[in-house]
């Protein structure tokens, strides 16, 4: 069996997964698989993936199922998954071709089971690193700590373990399509440090219709999933009051985006939720007044 899975969730991408197939095929390690989780694609990706299939250049699964969204595409994966580790690569994205190498070299001299895995590097795709390296001569941390503790900055390409990736799933909520992915990560991180790994896994290219230039308009749509996001934040052990008191403002935000009048019951953070309420009211008609057309 393959040792690592890299995983793309891709809904109507049929024009940009070229490039990632190609990343993968050049891949100086094959030790892996690509599964493909196509989230409800109206276009021609299944013909696509059917014809690299046929070619039989690398391991491919194919997925296909109804739209859910991004982490109901994750939680497709991560049942499906068998390999000891897993990477997410999204279908915008590709791997520098000794990617691979670097993760299985790294898992084999220094995995073990009291870690959840490895984070590494992304970059834009000129090679210029996405916000700050990680610390030097750190050889472990929570991936709470590395942004809260450490000042690393930028997103971070995460490699885990896939038996670990199976628990904490996403809910899915009706007529919502987004819950925010660090949840699952900062419940790991309650159990379990990541190797860190200053090597670059991954080549971003942020595109127009990615999920992170739209986060506004994710916010008015899925009030639900942000609402439960910012709870399952609340509760994290090692967080900061502070940390918890921001979450609070956004949860009170979502909270009266999907006219929750049993909110304040509702918060595993009482106090804090009710010193959130200004603020919160705030943040409400800000994101309403820049999103009035979304729900339209």
């Amino acid at each position: 069996m393959k040792l690592l899975t890299v995983f793309t969730p891709t809904y109507d991408r049929a024009f940009c997964l070229e490039k990632l197939y190609q990343s993968l095929v050049k891949q100086t390690n094959q030790n892996f698989k690509w599964l493909i989780v196509d989230d409800g694609s109206t276009d021609h990706t299944k013909e696509l993936i059917d014809q690299w299939v046929k070619d039989a250049k690398i391991s491919i699964d194919y997925i296909f199922q109804t739209n859910q969204g991004m982490h109901g595409a994750h939680n497709t994966a991560y049942k499906a998954i068998e390999t000891e580790l897993n990477v997410c690569i999204d279908s915008d994205d590709f791997m520098p071709e000794d990617a691979v190498e670097q993760i299985i070299s790294c898992w084999k001299q220094y995995g073990n089971e009291s870690v959840s895995g490895i984070v590494g590097l992304d970059s834009y795709t000129n090679g210029e690193i996405i916000g700050t390296p990680l610390p030097q001569g750190l050889k472990q941390s929570t991936l709470f700590d590395l942004y809260n503790n450490h000042g690393v900055k930028g997103d971070k390409k995460l490699v885990y373990r896939t038996e670990l990736t199976k628990e904490f799933p996403y809910p899915i909520f009706q007529n919502e399509k987004y819950v925010g992915l660090a949840y699952k990560y900062f419940r790991l991180d309650e159990s379990y440090e990541m190797l860190l790994l200053n090597k670059v896994l991954c080549r971003v290219e942020y595109l127009a219709d990615g999920s992170s230039r739209n986060m506004l308009k994710q916010y008015r749509r899925n009030p639900k999933g942000f609402a439960f996001y910012r709870k399952e934040l609340m509760t994290l052990s090692f967080a900061s009051v502070f940390f918890k008191y921001r979450q609070a403002i956004h949860y009170v935000s979502s909270s009266l985006m999907m006219r929750n009048k049993n909110f304040l019951r509702d918060s595993p953070q009482k106090g804090l939720t009710m010193l959130a309420l200004p603020f919160g009211c705030l943040l409400y008609i800000y994101v309403t007044s820049r999103t009035r057309n979304v729900l339209n």
